[in-house]
């Protein structure tokens, strides 16, 4: 049984923001690779779900209240390199009874922890923009997103080559192509992904969506986290 539309879900329930498990649902939709994940209602299904995916895992909160996890209830959102079921169930207690305090049903996503050695952090994103209409962008991601604000911008949907030279006109490109021996990242994967972003905010009723970080590896790029907002029904 294939997964429900995750935009005709959150419009059911008369919600304009996605969960992140929606939002890496709607990326993998238009081919973008995720990180493995599973959504949790209790601590025990937490602690079942690292047992499948793997330690270490990272212990996210899940609410559609919750848009920037990291700051959330004094930094309890997000739980990284938990590496036994005691330190998963930990992590998931401390979600739950941080949202029973805040009045919201907070759920706990179980996801694979990514080396980030491996790749470097991008940031792609869209939004709706009153002037243009759907905007797509990428740049450097992770904390460096605000930091060097190194991002480049086109008019959506996009096509490969544009993809590649909005890629290209980035400070951080020698980044991508292997800097002091480093190696190169698949800049070809990364393009495909800006495309596919693209697309998505063009075809959807998408106001807002980052995907931040995208780690673009030597072979390939995986989303870490997704915020998707929607435009007003």
């Amino acid at each position: 049984m294939s997964d429900p539309d995750p935009i005709a879900a959150a419009r059911a329930e008369g919600r304009t923001t996605l969960t992140e498990a929606e939002g890496k649902r709607l990326l993998a939709s238009a081919g973008v690779e995720t990180t493995a994940f599973r959504v949790c209602a209790d601590a025990d299904a937490a602690v079942e779900a690292a047992e499948e995916i793997g330690y270490p895992v990272v212990a996210k909160v899940s609410a559609p209240e919750v848009t920037h996890k990291s700051d959330w209830a004094g930094g309890v959102g997000v739980a990284v390199g938990r590496d036994s079921p005691e330190a998963v169930r930990e992590a998931a207690a401390e979600v739950f009874a941080a949202g029973d305090e805040r009045g919201i049903h907070a759920e706990v996503l179980i996801e694979e922890a990514a080396d980030l050695d491996r790749g470097i952090e991008v940031i792609v994103g869209g939004v709706r923009d009153p002037s243009f209409g759907p905007v797509v962008l990428t740049g450097l991601g992770g904390v460096f997103t605000e930091i060097f604000e190194d991002t480049s911008h086109r008019v959506a949907p996009i096509d490969h080559a544009e993809a590649r030279g909005a890629i290209e006109e980035l400070q951080a490109a020698p980044l991508l192509h292997g800097y002091r021996g480093s190696d190169p990242a698949d800049v070809e994967a990364l393009a495909a992904a800006v495309v596919a972003v693209g697309d998505l905010v063009a075809e959807h009723p998408i106001a807002e969506l980052d995907v931040n970080p995208l780690l673009a590896t030597t072979d390939g790029v995986i989303a870490l986290d997704a915020l998707v907002v929607l435009e007003d029904a």
